[in-house]
C-alpha cells in the first residue's frame, strides 16, 4: 500500500501590524493603518515556498454591511448591486474602488457583504504570481473566524468580537441569525469598558433583551472571568486566522 500525504496549503494572515504565515514566526511591519507594508513584506516570506496558498485579511482592511433576507432579489447581480449601493451610501465615492463579495450566513438568511480595496487584491495576486504560488482565496478575518466557530454558535445567540490594534469588529447573532455587524475604535482600556460598550450597542440596536454570551477573538490573554453580566469566552486571533476549517 502506498500512502499519500498532501501538505496543506500555506496560510497567510495580513494583519494591521504583522504578517503571519503557517509554520513561520510572525513578521512585524510598520503599523501605518494601510496594507502596503504588509504586502511589501510578503516576497521574503514566500521565498522558497511552493504549491498553494490562502490569505486571511485583518478586518482593518475590510468594510462590512449586512443585507437582510429579501425575496425580491433573485440573482447574485441584484444582491451585489444592493451591496454596492449600501457601501456608497455610507462611504461615498471611495466605495467605487472596492471589490465587493457576498457571503451567505444561512440558507435564506441575511448576507454579509465584504468590501476590500481593489488595489490590495491586485497586489496580492501579483505578489503570489511572482513567487510561483497559486493564490486560492482571499478571505476576511471575520468570515474565516466564523467558519471555525459556527458549530459553537449553533442556533444560539452571541456577540463575536474581533480585537485588532485600535479597532473592534462586533457581530451580533441572535437565535442563529446574523443581526448586525459594527466597527468601533478602541483604546488600551477597552476591556474594562466592555460592559458599557455592549450596553450602548444593545440600546442602539433596540434589543428587548441583552445578549450575554460573548466570543472574543483576542490578540492576547483575555479576562474571561472579569465580568458579572455576561459570559465571555476568549479565542486566539492568530490560531483562528491560521487554522483551516
Amino acid at each position: 500500500m502506498l500512502l499519500s500525504f498532501r501538505k496543506k496549503p500555506l496560510r497567510i494572515v495580513i494583519a494591521a501590524d504583522r504578517v503571519l504565515a503557517s509554520e513561520s514566526r510572525p513578521v512585524a511591519v510598520e503599523a501605518t493603518g494601510d496594507w502596503q507594508p504588509a504586502v511589501q513584506a510578503l516576497p521574503a516570506i514566500l521565498h522558497g515556498r511552493k504549491g498553494q496558498a490562502a490569505v486571511v485579511l485583518a478586518d482593518q482592511f475590510v468594510r462590512y454591511t449586512l443585507l437582510q433576507a429579501n425575496d425580491s432579489l433573485k440573482t447574485e447581480e441584484q444582491w451585489l448591486a444592493l451591496a454596492r449601493h449600501r457601501f456608497t451610501a455610507v462611504h461615498g465615492s471611495r466605495a467605487a474602488d472596492w471589490e465587493v463579495k457576498l457571503t451567505e450566513t444561512a440558507p435564506s438568511g441575511p448576507r454579509l457583504a465584504c468590501a476590500v480595496d481593489k488595489r490590495l487584491i491586485a497586489a496580492l495576486a501579483e505578489t503570489f504570481l511572482a513567487a510561483g504560488l497559486h493564490l486560492m482565496s482571499v478571505q476576511p478575518f471575520l468570515v474565516a473566524a466564523f467558519n471555525r466557530i459556527k458549530k459553537q454558535v449553533g442556533d444560539g445567540s452571541c456577540w463575536i468580537l474581533v480585537e485588532e490594534p485600535g479597532r473592534l469588529t462586533m457581530a451580533l447573532i441572535r437565535r442563529g441569525v446574523w443581526t448586525a455587524v459594527r466597527n468601533r475604535r478602541i483604546d488600551a482600556g477597552w476591556r474594562d469598558a466592555l460592559p458599557e460598550l455592549l450596553e450602548r450597542e444593545t440600546a442602539f440596536l433596540g434589543l428587548e433583551e441583552p445578549c450575554t454570551r460573548v466570543l472574543v477573538c483576542a490578540q492576547g490573554a483575555f479576562p474571561e472571568d472579569a465580568y458579572e453580566d455576561f459570559r465571555a469566552h476568549a479565542l486566539s486571533y492568530p490560531e483562528l486566522a491560521l487554522a483551516w476549517e
